[in-house]
């Protein structure tokens, strides 16, 4: 019941920022309009390129924009880094709850309401303009929401890790920029995985960061084999959790408040 409040807690806490959110379903619905026409344009010359027709690939595009919210695709979301810098990590550490557990429990409140504010719109606009794919059973639809909160999941855990890195780190900037970088690579954010040759597609795969976008777009594309994908997602949710508690234990011998 305890995390369960701190997901209500975290979901009425992110809605206070109603206009960021909207200009950035705003800018996320830009975006999709503009990757959708390079996209029709590059699958006008390559038919069938990557094992998706015309429409899953604008599908797929809108899909990724819209996870960019929830997923926090280009880093960020999580305010404990500088709760590090400044010292409030302390009161976080003293808390009656694993520090782990209750960010993940904030995470999932912010990933729910810009679920509903940066995703739902983005995908409205471009199923108006563009005609997206929608699934045919409902089988799909939920193989996708499990997909999704997986996704999620994953997400917090890969940021979790590097916001752990100010512990170390005199600024985790550099960190935060490589998590930037390999997540819009690997994630499928800038093209479907599917596109990438040999071993490097390969590679790109089986990381993490391929849960976050490329197997959750592929769920609801019906691209991939239900139980393989989500078994995917939950290994890595499991690992890069454990990690991070791992990780969380040795940053509480670490940490130092005030010089003490």
């Amino acid at each position: 019941m305890l995390y369960a409040r701190i997901i209500g807690y975290g979901f009425r806490r992110h809605s206070s920022y109603r206009a960021a959110a909207v200009a950035g379903a705003f800018t996320n619905t830009v975006f999709g309009i503009l990757r959708a026409h390079v996209l029709i344009a590059l699958w006008q010359a390559r038919p069938g390129l990557a094992g998706y027709d015309l429409a899953d690939a604008v599908t797929f595009c809108f899909l990724s924009q819209a996870f960019i919210g929830p997923m926090q695709v280009f880093g960020g979301g999580l305010e404990l880094s500088e709760r590090v810098r400044s010292g409030d990590v302390a009161l976080d550490l003293l808390r009656p709850a694993s520090l782990q557990m209750w960010s993940l429990s904030d995470d999932l409140g912010r990933a729910a309401y810009l679920f509903l504010v940066r995703s739902l719109p983005p995908t409205a606009v471009g199923a108006a303009l563009f005609g997206l794919v929608a699934p045919d059973d409902p089988l799909t639809l939920l193989s996708f929401a499990a997909g999704f909160v997986l996704a999620v999941i994953v997400s917090f855990a890969l940021r979790y890790l590097v916001a752990l890195s100010a512990c170390w780190v005199l600024d985790d900037r550099g960190v935060q920029t490589m998590s930037l970088v390999m997540t819009s690579f690997f994630s499928g954010m800038i093209l479907p995985l599917n596109l990438f040759p040999g071993w490097l597609g390969t590679l790109a795969q089986a990381l993490p960061w391929s849960a976050m976008v490329q197997v959750p777009a592929d769920l609801y594309l019906g691209k991939r084999d239900v139980l393989e994908a989500l078994t995917f997602q939950a290994a890595w949710a499991v690992a890069l959790l454990a990690l991070g508690a791992l990780v969380t234990n040795a940053a509480r011998r670490k940490v130092v408040i005030q010089g003490g």
